[in-house]
Order: structure tokens, then sequence, then C-alpha cells
């Protein structure tokens, strides 16, 4: 059997790690791994790792003894890092002893082991959405198609035709676990395991719901509307409620997290609520000063170049930026210029330069830059 990982370096983060690290760590690497996101061999192992690592780290009953015995204290594999007590090791009580033998027995006391056989809240899912920059900005209402496990309509979930026909199962009373008893050098043990008769549900059906043939859910293929709110940005989530896994014994669905993508504009960049875009002017314009028609999102905005302006200047035109999700403010558009020199010029052009260079002063800019190295 290979040896687990280290919980934290699953997660890649330190002991020091605050819980929101610990949760943002997580997320991050779920996204990565899940099945649904990643087909590459062996996501699945690391889904399940990380998964692993977050239940312990995440507890902080669970984090203390993990911290203080490693994976030792988890799963009873071993007895180096226990002293005293029976025979050179001691125990924090019997959650720990159950925990060692039950690597050794398959179980141990029957404490909180028994597999609940009430509903339970299905799995959420994740999946990406590309949208056009556009969208992000204004926000878009679209569909999207998807493969759900529904509860059945017919049972409610219950896998039976009626409800005469739901009766507890004979084999583990209704608990959806079984208990044995195994000797050992130390005494008599407990261990629980899923109820084979039942598979854990604690019930046994006598006739099975004719529509959903017993299974408690229904396969279906269906349109979610989903509405993009202005000013989302890559990396959000929207939740699309019951839309995930289904859940136990006619349990309520999980949810669907849909994580969303911006595509890039060709010429608009975004920063948070700010919008930045760079746009070219002549030379004769930036010297002479002008106005021009800048593209925003909004439309077109009438921008004063004043005379002088340098390359780099940047010009702020005010509320032409996104919506704020959380604050509902409008950022700006900020415009850069970029002087852009002819390389083709007129016969006509060029006298006209020659004319300009002729009265401009007996020292250039450039004979007044050398002189800064002398």
């Amino acid at each position: 059997m290979a040896e687990k990982r280290d919980y934290y370096e699953v997660l890649g983060i330190n002991k020091d790690a605050s819980e929101a690290d610990v949760k943002k760590a997580y997320r991050t690497l779920a996204k990565k791994y899940h099945p649904d996101m990643n087909k590459e061999a062996g996501s699945d192992v690391k889904f399940k790792e990380v998964q692993e690592a977050y239940e312990t780290l995440s507890d902080p009953q669970k984090k203390a003894n993990y911290d203080q015995f490693g994976h030792a204290g988890m799963d009873g594999a071993g007895f180096g890092g226990f002293n005293g007590g029976f025979g050179g090791f001691q125990s924090g009580g019997f959650e720990d002893l159950n925990d060692i033998f039950g690597s050794f027995f398959g179980g141990g006391f029957n404490q909180g082991q028994r597999r609940s056989n009430g509903q339970t809240k299905g799995e959420d899912r994740l999946m990406q959405m590309k949208i056009d920059f556009m969208d992000a900005i204004f926000g878009k209402e679209t569909s999207i198609q998807l493969d759900v496990d529904e509860v059945c309509s017919e049972c409610m979930g219950s896998g039976a035709r009626s409800k005469d026909d739901v009766k507890v199962c004979p084999t583990c009373n209704g608990r959806g676990s079984v208990t044995t008893q195994q000797r050992t050098p130390f005494g008599v043990f407990q261990s629980s395991g899923v109820c084979p008769e039942c598979q854990g549900t604690g019930k046994k059906i006598l006739n099975r719901c004719t529509k959903c043939h017993g299974k408690g859910y229904e396969h279906k293929h269906v349109t979610v509307d989903v509405k993009i709110p202005a000013g989302i940005q890559s990396g959000q989530q929207l939740r699309v409620s019951g839309k995930g896994e289904k859940g136990q014994n006619g349990g309520p669905n999980g949810d669907l997290f849909i994580e969303i993508l911006v595509s890039k504009h060709k010429f608009f960049q975004r920063d948070g609520k700010n919008i930045y875009v760079n746009v070219p002017i002549s030379s004769l314009d930036a010297t002479l000063g002008t106005k021009i028609d800048i593209p925003t999102v909004h439309g077109d905005v009438e921008l004063t170049i004043p005379a002088g302006t340098q390359h780099g200047t940047q010009f702020r035109i005010k509320g032409k930026g996104v919506k704020d999700l959380r604050s509902s403010q409008v950022g700006d558009q900020y415009v850069e210029v970029q002087i852009k020199v002819d390389d083709k010029l007129s016969r006509e052009q060029k006298e006209l330069y020659e004319k300009l260079r002729k009265l401009q002063d007996k020292e250039s800019v450039f004979d007044k830059f050398k002189k800064t190295f002398r």
C-alpha cells in the first residue's frame, strides 16, 4: 500500500494556515481535480486525496489529533507514536482505540461509524462557462443543457409503489448497518458495516415504483436558464440550486456551481470595475491638440487632447467603466495615448516638415538631451 502524503503537502499549505486558507486551498484543488472537470488519468485519486486532507484539517479536533500523531492518529496505522497504557502505547480514550483496532479488524467500538439511513443531500457539481467580454460587462440571460438525476415524481424518492410497500429491513432493523463482534487478545470488539440486505437504506421494498423501477430518481435531460449578472469576472461562480448530484434515500439534489470564464477583448482591458484602452494619435495632433471620439464599452465619447500631449499620457473618462457586483458603483475608463509617427509622407507633407524643422530652435530636442551626458 502506498504511503499517504502529508495532508498539509496535499493542500499546499503551512501548518499555521488559517481555516480560511485551508478552505481556499481545498476549493482551488477540488476544482482542478474534480472528475467532471479533469479527465486525466489519476485525477479522481487526487480528488479523493484532497477531500480526505480537507476533512481532517477543517475539523479542529481531527486537525489537533493529526498534528500530534500524524496519519497514525487518524487510522491507527501502527503503535509507534503512542507511549504507556496497553503495553507501550497511550490512548486518548476509546475513540483512539477504535481507530487503532479498526485498522486491524475492519472496525472497532461502534461509535459514530453507523451509516445514516436518512435523507442526505447530494454532492455539488461544478462546470465552466465561457462568455463574451461584453456579456460580462452588461450581463445576459442564457440557457444550458444538463443531464441530471432528480427525485422520482411518482414515489418521491422512496423507490416503492406506495407507502405500504416500504418495510423496515429485517437484517439491520432499519439502522442501515450491521454490527459484528470479534475476539482479540484485548477483549471482544465490535465493528460496524453497511447492511448487505438494504445497502444502507434501512428499508426493504416489496413492490418497486413503476416509474423509476425502485431507483428513487429519474434521469432527465433538462434546460436550465442562467442569469449572468452585469459586472461578473473570470473565476466567479453562479449557483443553480438543485441541479447537482442526486441525494440519498430521497434526499434533495446538491447544487450546480458555474465558474465563469470571460473572453479577452481585442482592444479593451479590464481591471476590476475600470476599463483601459490604448488609442493612437499622430505627432501633429499631439503637438497642436485635437478632439477625438474615444470608443468605450458604452459607446463613443468625445475626448479633448490638449496641445503638447506626450506619448503614454493617460486620460480618465468618468463613469464609463463596469458596474461593481458588490457596491453597484460604476468604474471609469482610462485612455492611454500612443503617438504614432507616419512612415509614409507625400511630397507636400515632407516639404512642410522641412519648413517646420528650419523654424524650430537651433538647439534640437536631441541636442538638449545630449548635453546631459557632458
